[in-house]
């Protein structure tokens, strides 16, 4: 997955997000006043993820890796649905490898992390190694050697990984020295498939980012400047953060014949013939974390779409004496039907911590729903539901609490992609001259036409820091001229600021 886009924070601003406030006893910076600072808060103190002392790394914590792990689980169904197997590779890479395609290497070549020692001695030239950065080469050996025949394809693999590309500026889950991803890697016989195979796959991320994520995103093409290294084209998925900045989500690439060259992986055609596979490429990672924090939080913490979420309800039990025994007992019961509905629940039972400040650790936390129960609510046969969302309460008889439960959680998946949706599409624009596209900068997605040159795209991102994002395949396009140059241009592409 090409993510070539470099967030405004570094390092130091990434280890200075939060690290020394607990619990409530301050609340997060809001999203207008720092945004990059409510980011980097909210990581660590929603318990997501914490610094490292290994450079540009992070620890990924049980709420945040519970996240992944459902994002893991979802992908995966997908993935096998549509014909994929999985398997794994080295995680050490000759480096030499990476050698043989010039356009490979050169994309990735300040990013290497390489292995020079080896059980105490310096490895010889030509037998280093780099830590993963991708895996289109050494996958490429190992298909080089499987495919033989036409019978041998479509060869669909899936592998889950870590990878590492040594980052100058870093921000946690956005851009990380190692994060964890998968990356598929395909073979085909022609051209045709190997295309089909590209933007299926990432339909199959469009799907997931809009009904699991509730994230809307737009599908469409990446420009030659902002390509993966070494294929013929790529596609990727974009989505608006709530600071208006675009987020690459995921990317899909038709590698055409260039690695199937490299590392001379062919077939026996159908004729009989020695011919070259055609091959994809596509990946997302742990950046998907920080697209949905970005795309769904709020000042009071974390909001987690209910098809991800690590929990989707807490009880928190109310009262004291023998009147909270029989609370108990009523929410542990309430507690297992919850999960027999399917539900991931925890009963909050703590007396040390008062109601108030369990409610805000749990809203930080990103439990989608919160159940209140004391000794007054067992009276009136009734429970307090509240959505983490619309923090709104609801009196519910106890007999109906269950089966509201999942239509409050069902509400709150739908409304979070509506309200990201509409919040998307009122801040996206169609811009007609350089000084309005210059004007509308920090203001969401600007729609322009552009004269399709890398020197133009260079110049509007060095004047504006507007990087062009993909060619939606669903906007409609008519000619026009260049916003920067006057000169012809055969439609509109996405233009943003980005992560």
């Amino acid at each position: 997955m090409s993510e070539q886009q470099k967030p405004a924070a570094n390092q130091q601003q990434q280890n200075q997000g939060g690290g020394n406030k607990k619990g409530n006893d301050l609340k997060l910076p809001t999203r207008a006043d720092d945004f990059s600072g409510w980011y980097n808060e909210l990581v660590q103190r929603a318990k997501l993820a914490d610094t490292s002392d290994v450079k540009g790394c992070m620890v990924i914590r049980p709420n945040g890796y519970a996240i992944w792990e459902h994002m893991q689980k979802a992908l995966d169904g997908m993935f096998k649905d549509t014909g994929h197997q999985n398997a794994y590779f080295p995680l050490l890479i000759p480096e030499e490898y990476l050698e043989r395609e010039k356009d490979h290497v050169a994309g990735f070549k300040p990013q290497l992390a390489v292995v020079t020692h080896a059980g105490g001695a310096p490895l010889a030239e030509g037998h280093r190694y780099v830590i993963r950065p991708t895996s289109e080469t050494i996958i490429n050996r190992s298909f080089s050697k499987w495919v033989q025949s036409y019978r041998d394809l479509p060869l669909l693999i899936n592998q889950w990984a870590n990878v590492m590309r040594w980052e100058m500026r870093t921000r946690m889950f956005l851009r990380t020295t190692e994060f964890l991803w998968q990356e598929g890697h395909t073979c085909h016989e022609t051209q045709a498939d190997a295309q089909e195979e590209t933007i299926k796959m990432l339909e199959v991320y469009k799907t997931f980012a809009e009904e699991f994520m509730a994230m809307p995103v737009m599908t469409g093409q990446k420009t030659e400047s902002e390509k993966f290294p070494g294929a013929d084209s790529t596609y990727s998925i974009e989505a608006m953060m709530q600071d208006k900045k675009a987020l690459q989500a995921g990317t899909s690439h038709n590698l055409g014949q260039n690695f199937a060259k490299m590392f001379e992986t062919q077939y026996q055609s159908r004729e009989g013939k020695k011919e070259f596979v055609w091959q994809t490429s596509w990946g997302v990672s742990t950046r998907l974390i920080g697209a949905l924090i970005m795309t769904h939080s709020d000042d009071n913490g974390l909001v987690v779409p209910p098809k991800l979420a690590p929990t989707h309800c807490v009880i928190v039990i109310i009262g004291k004496g023998e009147e909270r025994t029989k609370v108990k007992e009523k929410a542990h019961a309430l507690a297992a039907d919850l999960k027999k509905a399917g539900l991931s629940v925890i009963v909050d039972d703590d007396e040390s911590k008062g109601p108030g400040f369990k409610y805000a650790e749990y809203e930080l936390r990103g439990v989608c729903l919160r159940m209140e129960l004391g000794p007054k609510d067992l009276e009136q046969n009734q429970c307090v539901l509240v959505r983490r969302d619309s923090r709104q309460k609801e009196f519910v008889k106890l007999e109906s609490a269950i089966a509201k439960a999942t239509e409050m959680l069902d509400g709150m998946q739908k409304d979070l992609f509506s309200k990201a949706k509409a919040f998307r599409e009122a801040n996206t624009m169609a811009v007609n001259s350089f000084e309005e596209l210059k004007a509308n900068a920090d203001k969401g997605f600007l729609l322009a036409h552009w004269d399709g040159t890398a020197e133009t795209e260079a110049r509007i991102k060095q004047e504006t820091q507007l990087t062009t994002r993909n060619r939606p395949f669903d906007l409609k396009q008519e000619p026009g001229v260049c916003v920067m140059t006057g000169k012809p241009s055969s439609g509109r592409i996405v233009f943003s600021k980005a992560y």
